[in-house]
């Protein structure tokens, strides 16, 4: 009898652990090479807008606060790291004399990703407009945004992270008043991805 039961234990233990017929965990693809040409996102952002330096007839004592800021961007992967994409963006920040400054940036972002195994670094620039309204007075001008990107991949579907971005905002009407204002954009952001 215990050489039958022997025999059966010897048989088990012999047997291989990883069963070929298994799928292979979700997570083997994504540490590998989280995306594909192909490859798609949508990210939605919010957070705050920081003023930082301006010149021109707006200089440093501009009086603009602390504002907030959101956007909604669309990306697509060329390769495995290469995307190209489009934001559409509002932001609005007070001044001390209450009035306040909107902005609605819009553009196409070009793109390379890092990545190591969870974790997933985007740098970014994007190019655009940015029509403007101060004091009941409208502007359509140029912008650009730099930035880098730090998201954790929650699962194959969702990814979360951080943005920093710096906006570069300039203004040349055609009175010459020209002006340049700069603000620093840090936000937190969701990622689908599909």
């Amino acid at each position: 009898m215990f050489s039958c039961v022997f025999s059966l234990y010897a048989q088990y233990d012999n047997e291989p652990e990883d069963n070929p017929d298994e799928e292979a965990p979700e997570w083997i693809d994504i540490i590998s090479a989280p995306f594909s040409k192909g490859d798609k996102n949508f990210v939605i952002s919010l957070g705050g807008i920081f003023p930082t330096v301006f010149t021109g007839v707006v200089d440093n004592q501009h009086g603009l606060s602390i504002g907030g800021c959101g956007s909604l961007a669309l990306n697509y992967f060329f390769t495995d790291r290469f995307f190209i994409g489009g934001e559409i963006m509002g932001m609005f920040a007070g001044t001390r004399a209450g009035n306040m400054l909107y902005i609605i940036p819009f553009g196409l972002r070009v793109g390379y990703q890092f990545w190591y195994k969870r974790f997933e670094f985007p740098i970014s620039i994007l190019i655009g407009a940015a029509p403007q309204r101060y004091v009941g007075k409208d502007y359509f001008g140029l912008i650009l945004k730099p930035g880098v990107s730090a998201f954790w991949r929650f699962n194959t579907d969702w990814s979360f992270g951080l943005n920093g971005e710096w906006m570069f905002v300039p203004e040349w009407p055609k009175n010459g008043n020209n002006a340049i204002g700069n603000f620093l954009e840090l936000t937190l952001s969701a990622r689908y991805h599909f």
